[in-house]
């Protein structure tokens, strides 16, 4: 698997609702990240909706865009939205989905994409984007 998109998530605030059948988290972050174009933020708004119904594994999606900077200057953007289950092990799965206005990476509209996400050991998480697949 190649490693195309890491994002390092900084988690500001977060928001819950304890209900009778489970818990909804919403977790709002600002960060950083990389590819091979160049690098950039996550611009203001990005959310992650946790869901955790009683028996059930947590499930996460996250929406959120990143603004950088290419070599030449010019700006680009990604829009991600990345789908997961959180697993007793507390691997945390993804199935990402990409629009981009960079021609560049407009191969990632397309491709099937996997990702990780794994603590920062700090206040935040890394999230790391690969192209190809498990076995």
């Amino acid at each position: 698997m190649e490693e195309v998109l890491t994002i390092h998530v900084i988690l500001d605030q977060t928001q819950s609702v304890q209900g009778a059948g489970g818990q909804a988290l919403m977790i709002f972050f600002h960060g950083t990240f990389t590819c091979s174009l160049g690098t950039g933020q996550v611009l203001p708004g990005g959310v992650d909706t946790q869901i955790e119904r009683q028996g059930q594994e947590r499930t996460l999606s996250a929406r959120y865009i990143l603004e950088g900077q290419d070599r030449e200057n010019r700006t680009f953007h990604i829009f991600v939205e990345n789908n997961g289950v959180c697993r007793e092990n507390g691997v945390i799965a993804t199935t990402p989905v990409i629009l981009t206005d960079a021609e560049a990476l407009q191969w990632m509209e397309r491709e099937k994409l996997t990702g990780t996400v794994e603590s920062d050991g700090k206040d935040g998480v890394m999230i790391k984007i690969y192209r190809g697949m498990n076995g």
